[in-house]
This record gives C-alpha cells, structure tokens and sequence, in this order.
C-alpha cells in the first residue's frame, strides 16, 4: 500500500501540472508516467528486499489500475481517452516494472537516483515537447462504389438528410459522429455545414467542379468526442488537438452508370507519440468518412 501511494503521490501532480499548466499531451504523459509507475512502485516495494517478477508485475499494474480510477474519479480524464491510452500505458509499465525488479534486485543502491531522474524527466521532457511541435498535416482517404450515376451522387454529396443512430460500436463509446449535412450557397461563394451529435463543421466551399469534385475549408470544428465520466470533464485535448484543416469529396465516373466516391481529410494533432496515435485517427476518420459515404451511396442508390 504504500509503494502504491508513494507512487500516486509523485505521478499525480506531474500528470495534472502537465496537462492543466504545460497542455501538453505527449512522451512525458503516456510514456514516461505509465514508465515511473512501474519503476517507483517496484523499487518501493523492494525495499531491503528481492522482488519476483510476478510481485514486480503485480504492484506496477494494481498501481496503475489506481492512478487511472483517480483519473475518473477527480475528473481528469475520462473512459474513452483512457481506454485510447491504455495499450501504450500497459507496455511502459511493464517495462517500468521489469527494469525496477532488476534494479532493486541488482544495484539496490542506485535506486533513489533512479525514481529522482525519471521523476525530473517528466517535466523536463514535457517543456521539451511543448516548445518543439511539429504539428504534421496527415492526410486519410476512403473510396466506395456506388451504383447510380454521378449527378445523382453529387446531389446528395452537397446536402444530405439525417441519418440513422449509429450502430458502430465506436460511436457508442463516445466518439463523436456525423448527423447529416446542409449547404447555403452555390458554388465557392457557398458554405457547407456537416452536422455531428456535438455541433457543426463549417466549410466554406473552395472547388465546386460540379458534379466531379467538392473541396472545402474547416473554419469551425465541434468537439471530437464526448467524455464518459462520473462528471462533466472538460479537458485540454478536446479542444485543439485535434483539427480538421479541410476535406474533399472527389466523384469518378464508372462503366454502367457507376460512380467511384472518394472522401479525403486532411488534419493536424498534438498528441504525441505521433505514430501511435495517428493510428487512432486514422481509423475514427475512417469510420466517420464509412458512415458518410455509406448513408451517400444508400439515398443515391433510391434515387436511381
């Protein structure tokens, strides 16, 4: 218990000071705190003593499991941002733990500086990334065959009506999704509005190639998610970190009477690492370009 809480003590206010004073969500949150986690708590917990690996794998992840309730519980962070988390979270605790089990087994000695530098380069790492982001433009496509003709297609690309609830198991889990989609205006003086179940995106027309390609700007962008909690949370990341730039809706004509669909956005995040969690972009955007084109396909189809 006390190896637990000793751990939370050092963990918690760096990962607040992190994310409420630094906003930054990278390596220092979900690699090098799951990586203290694992290492603080084994090397607490074999004090004067030798630690299994089983006993090193045990108090690494029971510690874990507590600091991310006290997550929830003080609403800090909520289910779905965890959940997103908790892979890479699971590796560097795991890690943590194994390199604590061999340093308190082998160099007991060493192990007050061990917990004092990986507890400095937490914040440290954070400053690091705060001043040094990239910030990437990432592109994602996805295409779909429809079997109606091409002008039929473009109708319903510029506007398009409600959908039904989804039955994704993703955007039950929070995740926001879209509702369907209107446009004011003609041409590249018009302006789109995509309607999600939190809000809007609003896109100015900037290509309107009738009935070929339909390109637009994001000037405004709802939250991406709603958070499951105990409470109403309100975190950093569900504002800016995830940006729309603009997207695409290109139309291709196919031999009989067919259309080949291609919807495109390009976004920016500033959650590192970035290859991992590019993987989890990747696949929403995926998701949410699937139920647009789907819903597309489905009412130009009817009107054929």
């Amino acid at each position: 218990m006390v190896a637990v809480l000793a751990t939370i003590f050092i963990a918690s206010p760096l990962t607040i000071w992190g994310i409420y004073a630094i906003g930054e969500y990278g390596i220092a949150l979900f690699i090098l705190t799951p990586l203290l986690i694992g290492l603080v708590s084994t090397i607490l917990l074999g004090h004067n003593r030798t630690v299994s690996t089983k006993e090193a794998l045990q108090i690494s992840f029971i510690t874990l499991g507590v600091f991310t309730g006290g997550l929830i519980l003080f609403a800090i962070e909520g289910l779905i941002c965890i959940g997103m988390a908790s892979p890479i979270a699971a590796i560097f605790t795991l890690i943590g733990g194994l390199t604590g089990k061999s340093l308190v087994n082998k160099r007991p000695d060493h192990s007050l500086t061990i917990i004092l530098i990986s507890t400095i380069s937490i914040p440290i790492t954070a400053f690091s990334e705060k001043e040094n982001t990239s910030n990437r433009l990432h592109t994602v496509s996805t295409s779909l065959i429809i079997n109606a003709s091409i002008e039929s297609v473009w109708h319903n690309v510029i506007e398009f009506p409600k959908m039904e609830e989804p039955s994704e198991f993703i955007f039950k889990t929070g995740i926001s999704y879209p509702i369907n989609s209107e446009i004011k205006g003609k041409g590249t003086n018009a302006i789109r509005y995509c309607n999600f179940n939190t809000g809007s995106f609003v896109e100015p027309i900037t290509e309107w190639s009738k009935p070929k390609r339909l390109r637009f700007d994001v000037l405004e962008q709802p939250e991406p998610m709603i958070e499951y909690s105990l409470w109403d949370i309100n975190a950093p990341h569900l504002h800016d970190y995830f940006v729309s730039e603009r997207g695409e809706f290109k139309l291709t004509k196919l031999p009989n009477g067919q259309t080949e669909l291609t919807g495109t956005t390009w976004y920016r995040h500033n959650i590192k690492p970035s290859t991992y969690w590019k993987i989890w972009s990747d696949w929403i955007i995926h998701k949410i370009h699937t139920r647009v084109l789907n819903h597309i396909k489905i009412n130009a189809e009817n009107a054929s």
